[in-house]
């Protein structure tokens, strides 16, 4: 099971990233479980959706015990920078491809907690939105969560600054697209000036004038990127109090997607 979840490949990037086990000068504690153990156990619940507590003994520390490590590795940003760690791999290889871009985002219902709030589409109640940015390939570059009651509009500068300086085949890292497609939830000006001043081409539709269909041919691979996040069952429904976790579960997904692509 442990060796399933968790390949050698993927350990090995994993293991770039994970800070280092604290050390116990004066001795004594119970043994700590090891780190592919405990990552298979969170991959284990991001993709199924089960709770800590009903985390099954096959892996052997237990939900308590991997949940305060899982909160360890949050608070040292270990899945953002795992997801980094990959695109960069994909990115050596020539297999990222930055011509085309699409923005878009994803509600899903909230149970409490921060970043949450009223959702329009779904008669008021309380929700969390995912927020990304894809390249042509469909693999995601930024991520971000918000309420749900958050503009899009609102997020498309953040996500934009958060596209983290990627390796390329040859020359210096990359962090801009090309061209930047986006629906009707992005039409403002100020954002389309916002994207020229930076580089980056747009085809962000207009509001009453095109057909919310015109945009198809090319926004499809925001859509298959947001399907491949639901097989993510953790991420059905937001349980996570802290806002930090729920990003995390989103990281974790959205790692999966693009080491999927790794192993190709």
């Amino acid at each position: 099971m442990v060796e399933r979840l968790v390949p050698d490949e993927l350990y090995e990037l994993f293991q770039r990233v994970v800070p280092p086990a604290p050390s116990r000068p004066q001795g004594g504690g119970r043994r700590r479980y090891g780190d592919r153990e405990v990552l298979a156990a969170i991959i284990f619940v991001a993709t199924t959706g089960c709770t800590w507590r009903q985390l099954p003994p096959v892996f052997g520390p237990s939900g308590p015990t991997v949940h305060r490590r899982f909160t360890e590795w949050t608070a040292a940003r270990v899945w953002a920078k795992l997801h980094r760690v990959i695109l960069d791999e994909l990115g050596s290889r020539g297999d990222l491809d930055w011509s085309r871009c699409a923005i878009d985002s994803v509600n899903m219902r909230a149970l409490k907690g921060e970043l949450t709030g009223p959702n329009p589409v779904d008669r008021g109640k309380k929700g969390s939105k995912v927020h990304l940015i894809t390249e042509r390939t469909v693999l995601p570059l930024s991520i971000g969560i918000s309420g749900a009651n958050l503009h899009d509009g609102q997020a498309l500068k953040p996500l934009v600054r958060g596209i983290p300086p990627i390796r390329s085949r040859r020359g210096p890292r990359r962090r801009r697209p090309a061209k930047l497609h986006a629906d009707k939830g992005y039409d403002y000006d100020d954002l389309r000036r916002w994207l020229r001043g930076r580089g980056i081409r747009h085809r962000i539709a207009r509001r009453g004038i095109e057909s919310s269909t015109r945009l198809g041919r090319h926004r499809w691979t925001i859509e298959r990127t947001m399907s491949w996040l639901a097989s993510c069952r953790r991420l059905h429904r937001r349980y996570e109090r802290k806002a930090e976790h729920f990003l995390a579960f989103t990281a974790i997904a959205c790692s999966l997607i693009c080491y999927r692509r790794l192993t190709k």
